[in-house]
């Protein structure tokens, strides 16, 4: 038997190494995968993800080149250059190497000893690999990839998250700019009537109490300016921060009016969100593949409850004889078997168990939101359009209205400069109000999107304990290269 072993070793080493050959880290880091989840879900056609250590400056510079920056080039920066969503493409990277990692079979374990009595020298060589490793690979193998599924899922949340922050926040720089401009001409007016009272006082045609009162909608005027102002600024540097723009990348255009609002019947049907989050949003199948993973897991740990780890071993010994010359060779083989006195794997299979138990709850969870985000996102994108709609088709024609017809009422001297300075900063104030209600329509939009195909935008499942099921449960304390001589 000795000597069939001896005679197998190699070609079962030999087999064992090109099995192990055949797991391999993903040159883009699992990227690709994440690439093809992400992509239907940005809202943008082509916003591909950097390779790893990839130059990105060159492309940044052509997407800013042209003027204004429009919304899907905001997020196809964003994709290439977010310092947030490149840390989570690393942390994705981590999980490939994991994956092959779990793949791997134990390296064989060489041990050599010297020992001597009198004039006899013994040297003792054996050389033993983990058999429980090898048995339980393929459980490890489908664990690790279910792992890297997770996170590639996970990757993919980061970026739909990514995506729908940049278009809000780019909604919200381009109306701050509007606002910032129908202020700006509001203040014009107000100093105009201003000036005008100032003037109509000086003649004793106004009191003093009249031209106040001017002066005061000035002094108003110009606070509302530089809020507003200052607003602009502040989201501009919100959405330079989520591109990860800095320096003179920062100056970038923003065009002067948001997209136009689209038809009622442009919203999904009402009946069809909640499946459509169910069947579509990534935090749902996130949590399901977690839950697959856990399940799995939770039966390796059941299959190796009382045997956490198994060696085998081919032994040679050699007694040498200085004195009378002579050598003899002991050839065998050898298994090292813990004896489960002590620990019965209780411990290991209640942890395992309750990991499951907690990824099927997180489960009910998830779908839960899922189908509650996507109600509410309903809810708000028909009350925002409704609204948005409302100022545009009523409030500002009515304001245009009302203010032509002070403008012949001016003209035929039947209204004073006083009501048509009023009336022109009404229909300012109503421009800007209609501009608001566009802006929160298009965050509603982006908000509808995301909760119909990427996550939630306010939290995210919180990560299960134990980064790795399969090493925190039954292999965190399995020694699968441990020598047996």
């Amino acid at each position: 038997m000795s000597r069939h072993l001896h005679r197998t070793t190699p070609l079962l080493l030999a087999a064992l190494a090109l099995l192990a050959g055949c797991a391999s880290v993903s040159p883009d880091g699992l990227r690709g995968d994440v690439q093809s989840l992400a992509a239907p879900r940005i809202g943008t056609a082509d916003a591909p993800l950097p390779a790893p250590g990839a130059e990105v400056s060159a492309t940044v510079a052509d997407l800013l080149r042209p003027q204004p920056l429009t919304a899907d080039a905001a997020v196809r920066i964003a994709m290439l250059q977010s310092p947030a969503l490149q840390s989570s493409l690393a942390t994705l990277g981590v999980a490939d190497a994991d994956r092959v990692q779990a793949a791997l079979l134990p390296n064989p374990v060489f041990s050599i000893a010297r020992l001597t009595e009198g004039s006899e020298r013994e040297i003792e060589r054996s050389l033993s690999i983990g058999l429980l490793g090898i048995v339980t690979l393929p459980w490890r193998a489908e664990l690790g990839q279910r792992q890297a599924e997770a996170a590639t899922l996970q990757a993919a949340q980061e970026a739909v998250r990514l995506a729908a922050d940049v278009r809000r926040a780019w909604f919200r720089a381009v109306a701050a700019e509007q606002s910032a401009q129908a202020a700006e001409r509001m203040r014009e007016a107000a100093a105009a009537g201003a000036e005008l009272a100032r003037r109509m006082a000086r003649t004793g045609n106004w009191s003093t109490l009249q031209q106040s009162k001017e002066q005061l909608v000035l002094a108003e005027s110009a606070a509302h300016l530089a809020r507003s102002r200052q607003a602009a600024e502040r989201e501009r540097a919100t959405l330079a921060r989520l591109l990860g723009l800095w320096g003179p990348q920062t100056g970038f255009a923003l065009p002067d009016h948001l997209p136009a609002l689209p038809e009622a019947s442009a919203a999904p049907n009402a009946a069809a969100v909640e499946s459509t989050a169910l069947r579509e949003r990534l935090d749902v199948r996130a949590a399901l593949a977690r839950n697959r993973q856990f399940a799995r897991s939770l039966g390796l740990v059941r299959a190796t409850r009382y045997v956490s780890d198994l060696d085998i071993g081919y032994v040679r010994n050699s007694t040498f004889d200085e004195a009378g010359g002579g050598r003899s060779v002991q050839r065998g083989w050898e298994l090292d078997l813990p004896i489960p006195l002590f620990d019965w794997g209780q411990a290991r299979s209640a942890r395992a168990r309750n990991l499951y138990l907690l990824s099927a709850a997180q489960v009910g969870e998830v779908a839960v939101r899922a189908r509650s985000e996507a109600r509410t996102a309903w809810l708000g994108w028909r009350t925002a359009h409704d609204l948005a709609l409302h100022y545009r088709q009523e409030v500002v024609p009515l304001r245009s209205h009302i203010a032509d017809e002070t403008l012949l009422r001016y003209n035929g001297m039947l209204a004073s400069v006083w009501e048509l300075l009023a009336e022109a900063r009404a229909s300012l104030a109503a421009v800007d109000a209609a501009t608001a209600a566009e802006r929160d329509f298009w965050i509603a939009d982006t908000d509808l999107r995301q909760a119909l195909t990427g996550a939630s935008a306010a939290t995210t499942t919180a990560p299960l304990p134990g980064g790795f099921p399969a090493t925190a449960a039954p292999f965190g304390a399995l020694p699968l290269t441990s020598p047996g001589h």
